[in-house]
């Protein structure tokens, strides 16, 4: 499979494990190179995100709505290999998800979570989408397609975006949103949960006060299914890598990697 990876090498390098950064539904390896790749890279470390197959600039390969989570688990799989050293996973919504089976089945120096889907699936946010937008619930259902959830930047705003985020920025990152793979969401909603608890790196769990995606009550049960205490911040919508406090998440995950990794 041809991934995109975009990269940016440390600065002034600091230390030998690198970070493999996992997008979530609708996104692409862009997301993390606007803020979170540079950052990293100026803290001294080798900063990489990936593209799963049929996102951003990776190969498109059969149809999207056809892709299931061991998929993208196997993209990511692919992008570790690649680097010269197996890399800390940190997965952002459903990279959070794609994340958690990755660790499950894979050593790796650390592993953090980003307003990532919970590990008991998305039962409860598909919910609150259903009653939120009825109408572009049913339209999903009979197309097999997620993107009506964002096909405007009004929709993308009040799914990702804090009011702090202007709205030029929020049209300009709703322009990149894709629609995301149907089959996915199944395995994301009942038919590919990970194993909770099967931890077998050090782990962080941040989440968003304001996420109306996965609120800080699913970031916290992540977390107590892991055994680690969740971190929510203040002021932060869904897309935590694109908010305007996205250093405070940034800085925390920065700290705690040294500390973990040294």
């Amino acid at each position: 499979m041809n991934l995109e990876i975009v990269s940016r090498e440390a600065t002034t390098p600091k230390y030998s494990t690198p970070l493999l950064f996992v997008h979530g539904a609708w996104h692409g390896a862009w997301c993390w190179d606007e803020y979170f790749l540079p950052y990293f890279a100026e803290r001294g470390f080798s900063a990489h995100a990936v593209s799963l197959r049929n996102h951003g600039g990776s190969e498109r390969s059969g149809g999207l709505r056809w892709k299931r989570i061991g998929d993208y688990v196997a993209d990511v799989e692919q992008a570790a290999n690649s680097l010269p050293r197996p890399p800390a996973i940190i997965g952002h919504s459903m990279g959070g998800f794609v994340t958690q089976h990755y660790l499950a089945r894979n050593a790796a120096p650390a592993g953090v979570l980003l307003a990532s889907v919970p590990p008991h699936g998305v039962f409860g946010t598909t919910l609150k989408l259903a009653r939120r937008h009825p109408l572009a619930f049913a339209k999903a259902n009979a197309t097999w397609s997620l993107y009506p959830f964002v096909a405007t930047p009004a929709l993308a705003r009040e799914a990702f975006f804090s009011s702090g985020v202007s709205d030029m920025d929020v049209a300009r990152y709703q322009s990149r949103l894709q629609d995301e793979s149907w089959f996915a969401f199944l395995d994301m909603l009942v038919f590919d949960l990970p194993r909770a608890g099967a931890k077998r790196s050090p782990m962080l769990v941040v989440g968003g006060a304001d996420d109306t995606i996965f609120s800080p009550r699913d970031v916290e049960a992540t977390a107590r299914a892991y055994d680690v205490q969740a971190e929510i911040v203040d002021g932060l919508a869904h897309d935590i890598m694109l908010e305007p406090r996205w250093r405070a998440v940034a800085s925390r995950i920065a700290g705690w990697l040294e500390t973990v990794l040294t």
